[in-house]
């Protein structure tokens, strides 16, 4: 398993190096001079061709990148060009917030979805399998903004045990905040639940009918036992890759469910600043999110290891 691990952290490197040329390269094919947006609307040439010599705009763009990632290597993401502030301190700002609602999210979908489809695995025909395909079935189909705007509707105006929008730090008062992020949660969690849940529908239905599995249940082992200890166990492999996955498009910033709740997070931050020509935050953000997918799956392939004796041989 080091082996594993020393292999897998050495393509880490030229990984991110790829990213990163993709990344900064992608951008500039973004039409709009950032220039000439922050210059007004006079747009005095003295003033755009300041901000040209300023932002390293009329550098070549080997120049350029070179420029880019010399300052990510030191720490730092550049400033927005908006607001004068620094990348790597936006970034901290919003980060926590959307790591809050993506653990919320996957916690909820966790608890929902595997359960959802063991039973259904294991009563394969019975009213539990249809009851809980056809969870999956609404949970796939339903559009987040949507399911987020009838919650709204019922918790918010209807009832009024939850708010409707907005963010209280866990810090300041931790049940405002739980009062806050529950919806857009289970908002985000029910789409991922249905999800998993069919991924775990199917790779204990494929498990259940191994030769080992009827031979535990001819040992007379109990039936909860050899369900959760040797078929589940088994069954985790894809499960644990599409958890990493979608908790990776979770912390990338979830754009519609954060502008209806009004949430502050990545995903208001990279819309933002995409309309406004912002390059240093954009860059920064997409850099940071694309780091966070290929740790996570780096830690979901070494959770498989751990699940799954076999894989260490």
């Amino acid at each position: 398993m080091l082996e594993y691990l020393v292999r897998r952290l050495a393509t880490i490197l030229p990984t991110l190096i790829l990213v990163s040329m993709l990344i900064f390269g992608l951008q500039q094919l973004l039409p709009g001079d950032p220039a000439k947006i922050l210059a007004g609307e006079e747009q005095d040439p003295t003033v755009i061709a300041y901000l040209h010599k300023k932002l390293h705009l009329d550098e070549p763009l080997p120049v350029r990148y070179a420029y880019w990632v010399g300052g990510v290597l030191h720490g730092d993401l550049g400033d927005s060009v908006r607001s004068q502030q620094s990348v790597r301190e936006l970034v901290k700002q919003k980060l926590p917030v959307t790591i809050e609602l993506a653990l919320l999210a996957m916690t909820i979908a966790l608890c929902i979805g595997i359960p959802a489809g063991v039973v259904a695995a294991v009563g394969r025909g019975t009213a539990w399998d249809v009851a809980a395909n056809a969870f999956a079935l609404w949970g796939l189909s339903t559009p987040n903004f949507w399911l987020g705007i009838l919650m709204i509707l019922l918790f918010s105006v209807q009832l009024g045990w939850l708010p409707a929008s907005g963010y209280v730090s866990p810090f300041d008062d931790l049940r405002a905040n739980l009062a806050a992020m529950i919806m857009p949660a289970f908002v985000l969690g029910n789409a991922i639940a249905a999800v998993l849940m069919r991924h775990t529908r199917s790779a204990m239905l494929q498990v259940l009918s191994a030769d080992y599995i009827r031979t535990a249940r001819a040992k007379g082992l109990d039936e909860r036992k050899v369900v959760l200890k040797h078929a589940l166990r088994n069954a985790l492999t894809p499960i644990i890759t599409l958890g990493a996955l979608e908790l990776g498009t979770l912390l990338s910033g979830a754009v519609l469910t954060e502008q209806v709740f009004t949430i502050p997070g990545f995903g208001k931050l990279i819309v933002d600043s995409v309309f406004n020509r912002d390059y240093s935050v954009v860059q920064g953000v997409v850099l940071v999110t694309a780091t966070a997918y290929i740790v996570l799956n780096l830690l979901a392939d070494l959770a498989t290891f751990a699940a799954n004796p076999r894989l260490r041989r």
